[in-house]
């Protein structure tokens, strides 16, 4: 009352035309901070989704040579990286009781053999004292029985030799297949005992030019990686290089980790110049979709919250819960003030996404934002409440 009385006698202005100013006035909101927006256009570009994983390098056939029999190690004939043919001598067990063995065996089958011969004259004398009837039958069936024991007698010692025979070149380890020796797992003078297990001694790599890379993958991913599609993969020996190669299995098996379910994804390399080796840990990309020359929105843009402050034109994006693969966008109208779109998206390369449908190209993402007041937005996907509306 007292500032419209003073405005009365400074101005000369009626009472009631003031008291409508002081009205006005104490009815208009206070300005909106200035809102600085970051934006980014929407246009054509590629768009590359891939699904990332990490697994081992291996030879596509690894053969783990082992010794069938116990024995000290007398001499090894390769070493690693050694290169190997079939057949060749990698390594010599000490034969000298299995030589024994074998002589043993040979002299019990001579005996065998002897005894067997006396059987057969004792059997035919037999039989022909029965016939002149100066013998009895169970004489001459006992000595029938008794040539049947030597035979079979014959027959298991015939069997010990060869036993005691195959024992013996069994000292004697060779490569079952060409390659190159990986691992050395003896020394020599050093004992082996295969009573309960094969002990091994090398494993041979068959053929290192041709690797796989057996890949785990999260179950979140799974349902994207098919066969023959391509990888990408990095070692750490090698990290400026990057390798490739192809999906040629999915194994349906599943690995629980750590409350982590994975599947194994077998992937083929090409090794040419050997670089790369067994064992290496190989850090992998799987290209899974590709889109050439297709409209594309900034993820940032698919993640921006407006500030609380911002002003909004009426929304044209759906009431309640968006569909799959919509999601809400901010565009800057000309005047400043953010237009609500619902933006449906297709694959993503991590920073754009495929853009289907509901924006236009040329048209502009809001990605971040700064107010006056220091605030920015954040990552909420849609107006918060209360969002100042345009007056």
């Amino acid at each position: 009352m007292t500032l419209l009385l003073s405005l009365r006698r400074r101005c000369g202005l009626p009472s009631g035309l003031l008291a409508l100013l002081l009205l006005v006035t104490a009815c208009q909101r206070p300005p909106a901070p200035d809102i600085a927006y970051q934006t980014i256009p929407i246009q054509k570009g590629d768009i590359t989704q891939v699904v990332t994983a990490s697994g081992t390098l291996s030879a596509l056939v690894s053969v783990d040579v082992g010794s069938q029999i116990s024995g000290r190690i007398e001499t090894l004939g390769v070493d690693f990286n050694a290169e190997v043919k079939k057949g060749d001598l990698i390594a010599q067990i000490e034969p000298t009781i299995y030589q024994a063995i074998v002589n043993q065996s040979m002299g019990e089958l001579d005996s065998a053999k002897a005894a067997l011969q006396l059987c057969v004259l004792t059997a035919q004398r037999k039989r022909e004292l029965v016939e002149h009837k100066a013998g009895t039958q169970a004489d001459a069936d006992k000595a029938e029985a008794e040539l049947a024991q030597a035979k079979a007698m014959v027959v298991i010692k015939e069997a010990q030799l060869a036993r005691a025979q195959a024992d013996l070149q069994h000292c004697r380890i060779e490569a079952p297949v060409d390659g190159i020796v990986i691992s050395r797992k003896v020394d020599v003078g050093q004992t082996v005992a295969a009573a309960m297990t094969t002990p091994v001694l090398y494993t041979i790599a068959q053929d290192i030019t041709k690797m796989h890379i057996v890949a785990t993958v999260s179950e979140a991913d799974i349902g994207q990686v098919e066969v023959a599609q391509a990888v990408d993969f990095s070692v750490d020996a090698f990290p400026d290089d990057v390798f490739h190669g192809k999906v040629v299995q999915v194994r349906k098996a599943a690995s629980t980790t750590n409350n982590v379910v994975t599947y194994d994804t077998v992937i083929d390399v090409e090794n040419p110049d050997r670089r790369l080796f067994p064992g290496m840990t190989a850090e992998v990309s799987i290209y899974v979709a590709e889109r050439h020359d297709v409209l594309t929105v900034p993820n940032a843009g698919l993640r921006f919250a407006p500030p609380e402050n911002a002003l909004f034109e009426p929304s044209s994006a759906p009431s309640g819960k968006l569909p799959r693969g919509t999601r809400t966008v901010y565009v800057l109208s000309p005047t400043g003030i953010l237009r609500t779109v619902a933006a449906r998206t297709g694959v993503t390369d991590g920073l754009n996404s495929e853009l289907i449908s509901g924006l236009q190209e040329g048209e502009r993402v809001v990605v971040a934002s700064t107010s006056s007041a220091g605030k920015k937005g954040g990552p909420f996907n849609g107006p918060p409440p209360g969002a100042q509306a345009p007056p």
